[in-house]
């Protein structure tokens, strides 16, 4: 029988509390069925490069964010079970809090920065599981890429593991083309490993560059020029 993990902090914090997993639960193996199923309705989903990522051990997915439904073709492109932030709100209601944590989720307070959250992060890459993460910290809203945040890049430099640049296009025309389904692309680039000495500032724009890269022009926002001379 699987088990569930506790871990206490070293500062009093409520979601200490809680129990949270490290594995696919029944519940969350269920709603993914589901998903895939109802989604499959309104969803042509093409998956390229789903060797880049790795068949066992811990692995951080830096996916661009343009809707909310990015985690679904996220998730439901992937053979392993994605664990992620979730915004705090998500977690207030009882029955959604119970149905989230079952699902990996964890909640992330995005007024401040939020070190039980990184922290939790990290234990996600402890239990050798994958952490879906967007570099951005917030959906684009189909203006391209943001400016990222280096909490990725700062995990992978602390825990020597690989990034996973994965670039999803397509999932802001949901339902826009009902009953047509919509096509959503899913590419997942080669692994990304820190360099020796590498600062995350570093890290994150070549993330973020190879990200681009891999994107339409018009999502490739800020990071649409490379800068001469960048190693990428």
């Amino acid at each position: 029988m699987e088990s569930t993990d506790t871990f206490s902090s070293p500062e009093t914090d409520p979601r200490d509390r809680k129990r949270f997993f490290f594995h696919a639960t029944f519940l969350r193996k269920a709603v993914v069925a589901i998903l895939r199923a109802v989604f499959s309705v309104f969803m042509e989903m093409r998956v390229e490069g789903l060797e880049n990522l790795p068949s066992d051990g811990p692995v951080i997915v830096a996916c661009n964010h343009v809707t909310n439904f990015d985690v679904f073709p996220m998730q439901l492109a992937l053979p392993r079970p994605i664990f992620y932030m979730g915004k705090m709100e998500l977690f207030q209601n009882p029955v959604t809090d119970v149905l989230f944590r079952n699902l990996g989720a964890f909640p992330v307070n995005r007024e401040k920065k939020d070190p039980w959250a990184y922290n939790h992060a990290l234990k996600v890459l402890g239990h050798h599981q994958t952490l879906g993460m967007f570099p951005e910290g917030t959906r684009s809203k189909g203006r391209g890429l943001g400016v990222a945040k280096t909490g990725v890049a700062r995990m992978s430099i602390e825990t020597d593991t690989p990034i996973v640049p994965m670039a999803l296009a397509g999932s802001d025309k949901f339902f826009k083309r009902f009953p047509r389904r919509t096509r959503v692309t899913v590419k997942l680039l080669p692994a990304i490993l820190p360099l020796p000495g590498e600062t995350p500032l570093a890290l994150t724009d070549r993330l973020m560059f190879t990200l681009a890269a891999a994107l339409p022009s018009d999502m490739r926002g800020v990071y649409a020029e490379t800068p001469k001379g960048f190693g990428g």
